[in-house]
């Protein structure tokens, strides 16, 4: 059995060659993505414009590949084009190149300020990037990037694609790329050469035109003329000439002036540093050909004040350290902290020596004392109202983060009790009547149709009170509780017959608490004049008290008992306002204050009387006779008790006492919290104050966007602190900007200049400089902005070379004598400091594997740094004919 079963597991163990491996899966996906994304076939673009690499718009696509359990990411970066019509694709030759070989000779974008590191290399308007998917894994063995540059080769080859496609290779900050282009016949190899230290023999165009020649190996001779661009980047760090014109903060003056007065409103500005650290200088030589410049070891004729174009980037210092910015940012970390005020000040701090702290209850006495400056100067709420009113003076309310202030409305609150009660205490000195009345002329009456106490707020403002008695105010301490205690003084004025409702006692009567006439009219049962009694106002309430009422309301449901208890609740003011009529108007019915109080709900018409006569009959209109209606209930309920005898609708001290006690229980964070709309709105407002001054357009349109951004956050009453940061974040950016402008415009002597079309040109010059990533100087080295710039660097080398006399040793000074050529080479230019960077772009089309082949383009771009010795060539060659 044994010998039987070994064949049957022989079978099994049979490998099916016919199933696909990773390395075709892998390939195979590949080619699925380039299908995907319609990068078959040759698309051929307008001509390159100049410039359009850096003012395009760049885009691309990723998706995700593995090859086994190794992930690689696929970007497709590509210049966003007009696309050309279906019948120019059509008429395109079938042995044209494609068109990212035609690009590589396009000298039109040569040195691009900011695009993709392969665009600067090899000067590609469309490519494909095959690169490891997380950040730490790299391709590292040549066995490897091999086999990825064969699949590469393979899907190419197999979908028609003539778009580049790279391979990222090693460690990603290496940034290194091979790949291939494929066409009809065509084939191009991008390669790339990475090395720390730069090799002597290459350090000049000489060298590099061997390594170039070498390397297409052209059989040609004599070879072809090779077309070269050059740019050479010079680094200005030490602006000897120039100091930092901010100016420190007068401590003297913080610490010894008075807290608030008038330093209140003046918040720091400005950069504690030069927020500009480096100006880099390209010299460029676009177009030159081999055999006109001479570069080498011992000579050159790269001269940078003779290089046909410059242009000047600046480097932004990082995070510089801004005045007005910290101060936002310290204040909103304030806004987090969690600990109360004893915590950081001590328990000890409020109180006075052997005295226990006063109670709150006395706070408002003491707040309405006599003062030599007028309590409502001083007052924060008055500040803020001040500046609310400066704010709807310049725009629109609505850009105010000021409107839902809690802490502003809380202090209003205060502020309103306070000139509540001292005009109660003015009014008892200055008037002895307990009962006022004044006979004004003018129809002063109610026009309203409003049924419920809803609208009871806007309706007071109808009533005519401009001379108000002071006894609508005169609810002393004293009065307040005996009100509160009730009434034997009610019951001496007919309290007890007002309780049986008959309008003939009522009637009887002493008229109190009359504010004027109501014209002409009388009352209707007994033909008495008609008074505008002296009322109460109601009470103001803070946004948080309407919310906190609004919910109460809410919670009473849509039923009848609930619509019934929600206005009994309402119909405080109204049972007030009937009362005072009362009072001031005895043996008065509902109709005579319906006609005062809501004239649209007494309806009079012209009837015929028993004699024939024609009179005005009135009577109360169809929602008024509803039955159980609030109106009648209160009425019924009223008794005549003038305003002043009244309880308080609005009881300013137990108010203010609320708000001292919600003032006296906050954190400082809490506190700091209600004040940080204020202080971003004052930030804002200083950055455009100091924006006016420079007349920056980019900074103009952020200053839009922060308004409208901070007007929306803040209107909230708990904005969330990410959102708060990104504010604050933007308002430290712009005043870095204006900064920035203020260090140029102080290195370029904007101001110093005579003439006024200079001016403008360097002001343009420097506003460009904040806003473009490099800015081309007109005249290069001729121009006003040139020779500018040709001093700042005079006067660096010049403390250089003085410095460095200062501190050579005799054997360092025989050393440099005897140095090497390169170092002689750079003192000839004594000027300019020896170039940081140094680039160079050798193209040519020469027929390449054999005599006989097709003349292709052939390119390489070389950088020299002092660290950093890169060589990324394009070599094509023809597979037809080799």
């Amino acid at each position: 059995m044994a010998a039987d079963s070994e064949p049957e597991s022989e079978v099994f163990e049979i490998t099916d060659f016919t199933t696909a491996s990773e390395w075709e899966r892998f390939i195979s996906k590949v080619e699925e993505v380039l299908n995907d994304w319609k990068l078959i076939g040759n698309s051929l673009g307008k001509p390159l414009e100049k410039g359009v690499f850096t003012s395009g718009t760049w885009e691309e696509k990723s998706d995700e590949i593995s090859f086994a359990d190794f992930k690689f990411s696929v970007t497709h970066h590509y210049l966003v084009q007009e696309s050309t019509d279906k019948e120019g694709k059509d008429e395109v030759p079938e042995d044209v190149i494609p068109q990212s070989m035609q690009d590589l000779l396009c000298m039109n974008n040569d040195f691009p300020p900011r695009a993709h590191c392969l665009v600067r290399w090899y000067g590609l308007r469309e490519f494909v990037v095959i690169a490891p998917a997380a950040n730490s894994d790299a391709v590292l063995s040549e066995s490897k990037c091999n086999l990825l540059l064969s699949s590469v080769s393979i899907a190419l080859g197999n979908t028609g694609c003539q778009v580049p496609l790279f391979v990222q290779i090693h460690h990603k900050w290496r940034r290194m790329y091979v790949g291939e282009c494929q066409g009809p016949g065509v084939r191009t190899d991008f390669e790339m050469v990475h090395l720390r230290k730069v090799p002597n023999q290459y350090t000049h165009l000489s060298g590099l035109l061997d390594i170039f020649k070498s390397k297409i190996g052209c059989p040609l001779t004599p070879l072809p003329p090779v077309n070269i661009a050059i740019r050479f980047t010079y680094v200005l760090q030490d602006w000897q000439q120039y100091f930092w014109p901010q100016q420190p903060p007068d401590i003297d003056a913080l610490v010894g002036g008075e807290v608030g007065g008038l330093e209140f409103g003046k918040l720091p500005f400005g950069a504690c540093e030069d927020p500009i650290s480096e100006l880099h200088l390209a010299t460029t030589w676009p177009h030159l050909t081999e055999g006109i410049i001479v570069d080498n070891d011992v000579y050159s004729d790269l001269d940078p004040m003779q290089a046909p174009h410059w242009s000047v980037r600046v480097r932004k210092a990082d995070n510089p350290q801004c005045l007005l910015g910290d101060f936002v940012t310290e204040f909103f970390k304030i806004c987090r902290r969690k600990e109360s005020t004893d915590e950081i000040l001590g328990r000890s701090t409020f109180e006075e020596e052997g005295r226990e702290i006063a109670d709150i209850t006395h706070a408002l006495s003491k707040l309405t004392e006599p003062a030599p400056v007028p309590i409502h100067k001083l007052s924060v709420s008055n500040m803020v109202h001040t500046a609310k009113k400066k704010i709807r003076k310049h725009r629109g309310v609505e850009e105010s983060p000021l409107n839902n202030d809690v802490l502003n409305t809380i202090l209003l609150m205060l502020n309103c009790c306070i000139e509540r009660k001292k005009a109660r205490d003015e009014g008892r000195k200055t008037s002895p009547s307990d009962n006022v009345t004044s006979t004004y002329s003018g129809d002063a009456g109610k026009s309203g149709d409003q049924l419920g106490p809803d609208n009871l707020r806007e309706t007071d403002k109808d009533k005519g009170e401009v001379g108000k008695s002071w006894d609508s105010w005169s609810d002393s301490e004293e009065e307040f509780f005996e009100c509160l205690s009730d009434t034997e003084e009610l019951k001496g004025n007919g309290q007890e017959s007002g309780k049986k409702g008959g309008p003939k006692e009522m009637a009887s009567l002493k008229p109190e608490g009359r504010l004027h006439q109501h014209g002409k009219l009388t009352l209707l049962h007994n033909g008495e004049p008609l008074y505008i009694p002296v009322t109460q106002e109601p009470a103001p309430m803070t946004e948080d008290l309407l919310e906190e009422q609004s919910e109460v309301l809410a919670k009473l449901g849509t039923s009848a008992e609930g619509a019934h208890l929600r206005a009994r609740m309402q119909s405080a003011c109204l049972l007030s306002d009937m009362e005072s009529f009362k009072a001031a108007n005895p043996g008065c019915f509902l109709e005579d204050f319906v006609r005062w109080y809501s004239p649209r709900d007494y309806i009079e018409e012209e009837v015929v009387d028993e004699k024939g006569n024609m009179v005005l009959k009135g009577e109360l209109s169809a929602r008024m006779k509803i039955p159980s209606n609030m109106w009648v209930e209160a009425w019924e309920t009223a008794k005549p008790i003038p305003a002043r005898r009244q309880r308080r609708l609005f009881d300013d001290t137990r108010e203010a006492e609320k708000v001292l006690h919600y003032l006296a229980v906050q954190k400082p964070a809490d506190l700091a919290r209600h004040l940080l709309p204020c202080v971003i709105h004052a930030a804002v407002l200083k950055v455009k104050e100091e924006e006016s001054l420079e007349n920056i357009s980019s900074v103009k349109k952020i200053i839009k966007q922060i308004i409208s951004h901070s007007s929306k956050v803040l209107h909230f009453p708990n904005p969330e602190d990410k959102k708060l940061e990104e504010i604050i974040h933007q308002i430290t950016n712009v005043e870095a900007i204006i900064a920035r402008a203020r260090s140029l415009k102080a290195k370029f002597g904007t101001e110093k200049c005579e003439q006024e079309e200079e001016k403008e040109d360097l002001e343009r010059f420097v506003s460009c400089l904040l806003e473009q990533p490099e800015v081309l100087v007109v005249g290069a080295g001729r121009g006003h902005a040139g020779r500018i710039i040709h001093k700042l660097f005079v006067n660096a080398q010049r403390h250089v070379i003085l410095f460095k006399a200062a501190t050579m040793t005799p054997a360092e000074e025989e050393l440099k004598r005897m140095g090497p050529p390169e170092e002689k080479r750079q003192n000839l230019a004594a000027d300019f400091p020896p170039p940081a960077g140094r680039e160079l772009i050798l193209r040519t089309a020469v027929p390449r594997p054999a005599p006989y082949s097709r003349a292709l383009p052939q390119r390489m771009y070389s950088v020299l740094t002092k660290e950093d010795f890169r060589l990324a060539g394009a070599f094509s060659s023809d597979t037809s004919f080799f």
